[in-house]
């Protein structure tokens, strides 16, 4: 059944188009995924969805109700924005619309909520339109992908990875094209410059023919033809090549090699020790004390709710707090929310060659990486976005001269081609990374080691989230096994009793027993 349906639908930001959409539709029970990157008109499309903006023209036609959650919600002194976030979805959900459209509604959320929404939206009985940098979530939650890209909407069937593996797949099918297209290219040039030649040499006499035989007017006329023909050949050539199709060549970024200071002293070597650190901050305690040791190249994810201390034990390892140890040859690059190492006053190029000692070169390739190209380095940061400002943050933190990148939440802010980037220099960064996000995917595709605050202790595990997941899982299991036999054991013993002196009060703790033994199992 048709729920929405937008026809000619055309929106401009000032001069800039951001979209221009003949035809968009929604049906029943749809889970719709929607990504570009920032400033193409995401959250202004949702927003003519919903009737809170104009299009320039085109018709809307909703036939249920539409209900959005915006990005950007009302602040409180008295809640946390995790907190605020979660009460705009309950209300949401409790109203039950049948198009609901949310706007990245995991801004704010723990890796705890987050889970809480995924089942609440897998559950939902109406549709779904959802922005969401979120990779994780876009792959649980959608069907179907819309990607708006130069002012067009693209439709992709599946999740996240489907859309992934479809785009990989046209970018395959641009190369074939554009290598076919150069192949004949090169042909046809080749075929026109042989004719010329060919036609060049037909005015020349030839070296086997006679002085009188030359100057007979037939012979003349005869190579003249010659000449003729294959000057006309290679014009229709020439005719050919100006109508073939051009194909752009698919743009393919440079490898990333980056330079880290003292990378060779410091791989596999000690690069933080961290003995008995207490969590207590403002005389809330936070975690139980813990030892930490790190090692160069370690790439370690903390990961736990909102509250738990996570930007705590960061502050503490970069102000090295008692307990914690860093040789003198480590530096650390630090990146907040709040940005304080960008200068506004100086370009984005300017701003890194503060404290880089790379090449041009490597800086412009990194900046492209972040879709900063040409002369767009040269922009000064006081005019950049909020989320350009926070790209611009990380590529200088990346390419200063430390070895050692402490990341608090890193992604917020980004789209989903600039955080993937970011995992890409992260995987190519030889140095030392600690990072807190709620990003699963990021923690999944960088973590070697994970730290987990929860319930006022910190654990500590020397792998991968994939293998941290395992571990907690086996844990689970032989808790489980233990409390089995446990029950197992009073069961025994109950029943003994019962055989010598029957009651209501050990009939009813055999079934108790029982019932908590069939929870177990």
């Amino acid at each position: 059944m048709l729920l929405f349906e937008g026809k000619s639908i055309k929106k401009h930001m000032q001069d800039r188009l951001l979209f221009d959409i003949e035809l968009i539709q929604v049906h029943e029970h749809q889970r719709i995924g929607l990504v570009g990157r920032n400033g193409t008109g995401k959250t202004s499309l949702l927003k003519i969805f919903a009737d809170e903006e104009q299009a320039e023209g085109g018709h809307i036609y909703h036939f249920t109700s539409v209900k959005l959650v915006p990005q950007f919600k009302e602040t409180s002194s008295e809640k946390s924005g995790g907190e605020i976030t979660q009460q705009y979805l309950q209300l949401a959900l409790n109203e039950k619309p049948g198009l609901l459209i949310l706007d990245e509604p995991t801004t704010h959320l723990d890796t705890e909520r987050i889970n809480w929404l995924e089942k609440k939206l897998v559950n939902y009985q109406g549709a779904l339109i959802v922005v969401s940098h979120d990779r994780t979530f876009l792959n649980n939650i959608c069907t179907k992908i819309w990607e708006l890209e130069e002012g067009n909407l693209k439709v992709f069937k599946g999740n996240y990875n489907a859309y992934q593996e479809q785009k990989e797949l046209i970018k395959i099918q641009e190369q074939t094209a554009f290598e076919k297209y150069e192949r004949e290219k090169r042909q046809l040039e080749v075929a026109i410059r042989q004719k010329e030649a060919r036609a060049q040499r037909a005015t020349r006499k030839p070296k086997d023919l006679s002085s009188s035989e030359a100057r007979i007017t037939g012979a003349k006329t005869h190579y003249a033809n010659i000449q003729k023909k294959l000057r006309g050949s290679a014009k229709a050539l020439e005719t050919r090549l100006e109508q073939l199709d051009k194909v752009d060549k698919v743009k393919e970024l440079p490898e990333i090699k980056m330079d880290v200071l003292n990378e060779e002293n410091l791989r596999n070597q000690s690069v933080l020790r961290a003995e008995n650190v207490k969590g207590e901050v403002d005389g809330r305690k936070l975690w139980d004390p813990f030892s930490l040791y790190l090692y160069g190249g370690d790439k370690v994810a903390i990961i736990g709710k909102n509250g738990t201390g996570k930007t705590s034990l960061l502050k503490k390892i970069v102000e090295r707090d008692e307990g914690v140890s860093i040789p003198e040859k480590v530096r650390i690059g630090y990146f907040s929310q709040h940005l304080t190492i960008l200068d506004d006053d100086k370009s984005i190029i300017e701003n890194i060659q503060l404290t880089s000692s790379q090449n041009e070169t490597l800086i412009r390739t990194v900046l492209a990486r972040m879709h900063f190209w040409d002369e767009d380095v040269y922009k000064k940061v006081s005019i950049l976005s909020g989320g350009e400002k926070v790209k611009v943050a990380l590529a200088k933190l990346f390419l200063s001269d430390v070895n050692m990148l402490v990341l608090d939440e890193p992604t917020n802010f980004l789209d989903i081609e600039s955080l993937e980037a970011l995992e890409t220099l992260m995987k190519t960064y030889h140095g030392t990374i600690l990072f807190v996000t709620h990003d699963r995917m990021l923690v999944k595709e960088i973590a070697t080691k994970i730290i987990e605050i929860k319930d006022e202790k910190v654990t500590v595990f020397d792998g991968s989230y994939d293998e941290y997941e395992e571990w907690l899982e086996n844990k689970s299991k032989s808790n489980n096994d233990d409390k089995l036999l446990l029950i197992e054991t009073k069961i025994s013993d109950v029943l003994g009793r019962l055989s010598l002196e029957p009651s209501q009060e050990l009939e009813d703790e055999f079934q108790r027993l029982l019932e908590e033994k069939k929870r177990l199992n």
